[in-house]
């Protein structure tokens, strides 16, 4: 099956023109909500305090300072709420999971306990959406817009590509949606997959 995006190039945006363009279309999603689809399994987030510890090899303390933004977290979703929609993720996962993905996902369960569900999804559900390779990281706003996360070869966020075509955003969401449904709730399958694993082995990068 051919790539979501069908070739659409879109507007490369520079991260603070896009970041500014995101919040301006964000809080008027409607009854179609947010949807993000996130597929690649390593990241680098520089800034990020609870990244920053995970990386030097600090998991306690990554954990810890993943607690101490729940507050936020659970304002910023009960905000949504008053918004009148539901910002949704599908996460596609491979196992062994990656030591970043271990971390990620228990950033996201507090993100899904938080009000904002998240539904894991095994990457061979999604093998048929890859012939043309690895699906896109994506997130579409209502159906007015659709975002596309690029990163460079460390899995640093550099810029994005804006969307407006409003079949292809339409389109792009029922993938998404159609991910999340085939997955399994954050809740559930992180008790069975990610609770029982040892802390990462990472040792502090020189």
């Amino acid at each position: 099956m051919r790539s979501p995006l069908h070739g659409a190039v879109g507007e490369r945006m520079a991260l603070k023109d896009y970041y500014a363009d995101f919040e301006k279309y964000f809080w008027h999603c409607g009854d179609l909500g947010f949807w993000k689809l996130e597929r690649q399994q390593t990241f680098k987030e520089p800034g990020y305090d609870s990244w920053e510890a995970f990386w030097r090899g600090d998991w306690d303390e990554s954990l810890r300072l993943l607690e101490t933004g729940r507050a936020d977290m659970a304002e910023y979703h009960s905000k949504v709420e008053q918004h009148g929609f539901v910002a949704r993720r599908a996460r596609v996962v491979e196992e062994p999971l990656s030591d970043y993905m271990q971390w990620e996902l228990h950033a996201l369960r507090i993100r899904d306990q938080c009000g904002g569900p998240i539904h894991v999804t095994d990457a061979e559900r999604v093998a048929q959406y890859e012939q043309d390779g690895p699906l896109p990281e994506i997130s579409t706003l209502g159906n007015q817009v659709m975002y596309q996360a690029l990163y460079d070869e460390q899995g640093i966020l550099v810029a994005a590509r804006k969307f407006v075509d409003r079949q292809l955003v339409l389109r792009c969401r029922e993938l998404i949606v159609s991910v999340y449904n085939a997955g399994e709730p954050l809740a559930h399958w992180f008790n069975g997959h990610v609770a029982p694993l040892p802390p990462p082995q990472r040792q502090a990068p020189r």
